[in-house]
């Protein structure tokens, strides 16, 4: 199946808020509730492990992704701070994620760009993110984690497949089952849910785009390759687990001086 750059709602600047946060909104709980990053959870410690790093700088963050589950798996000794960040910030939505994270989890209110990211540092994670950006730009994101010698982790739950894009067409059912349930409540998330539907068709379709998007491994090493000569280490492929009904595609890359042996 080839990849198509098709528009995603929730990327494009004249996206409602209400539609955009809505949408990350209930992504941050689907993903909390089925807790499906759980089987990166070793890769990711693993990078901590060589890259050397004991902090994260999230890009792409929306409501605050997987953090809330995976963070009392990975001991402070490995990870002591996450800092989210994101182009469009929903620090509203951050709020509880920061507040629930016992101190672990800070949010920049500030808008950050992927692709030229300053004054925050650690290791680099995107989650359920890198395929919103075209190949150009998602080159770009890895050519400035390697032209500042940043470590960086990239993880999707989402994956170009019959299967995976007929499971985002079910959407629409758990956007009604879970709206009342994310977090922070909204009453624009409730409009826009049951009484002008928008948001049940809107996440569906951002998903299924999003599956149509997604790199696969083998367009992950070429683009990796496009890099030239630059002496990282780069792990790529898809990590399979009953929790996840598809599988997780990852990208994880970082210098090797930095390196240490695997805990």
């Amino acid at each position: 199946m080839r990849r198509r750059h098709l528009i995603e709602l929730e990327d494009e600047p004249w996206c409602p808020s209400g539609i955009r946060h809505g949408i990350t909104d209930l992504l941050q709980l689907f993903l909390s509730v089925g807790n499906y990053y759980a089987p990166i959870l070793p890769r990711l410690i693993n990078a901590l492990n060589r890259s050397g790093e004991r902090d994260i700088v999230d890009l792409c963050s929306g409501s605050g992704g997987p953090w809330l589950r995976l963070l009392p798996h990975i001991p402070e000794t490995q990870l002591r701070h996450v800092r989210l960040t994101d182009k469009y910030p929903n620090p509203a939505a951050a709020r509880h994620v920061v507040a629930d994270s016992n101190g672990r989890i800070t949010v920049e209110n500030e808008s950050v760009d992927a692709t030229a990211v300053e004054n925050v540092h650690g290791l680099r994670t995107l989650f359920t993110s890198f395929h919103h950006f075209r190949p150009e730009t998602a080159h770009a994101i890895l050519a400035d984690a390697l032209a500042k010698r940043a470590s960086i982790a990239v993880f999707e739950f989402t994956e170009r497949s019959v299967f995976a894009i007929a499971l985002f067409c079910l959407a629409p059912l758990a956007v009604l089952l879970l709206a009342p349930f994310a977090r922070p409540f909204r009453w624009s998330r409730m409009f826009l849910t049951y009484i002008v539907p928008i948001l049940p068709f809107a996440a569906s379709f951002d998903g299924v785009v999003s599956c149509l998007r997604t790199y696969t491994p083998a367009e992950l090493r070429k683009m990796v390759g496009d890099l030239g000569p630059n002496n990282y280490v780069w792990e790529i492929g898809q990590d399979r687990s009953w929790r996840s009904p598809v599988p997780i595609t990852y990208l994880v890359g970082y210098p090797p001086s930095s390196a240490k042996p695997a805990a």
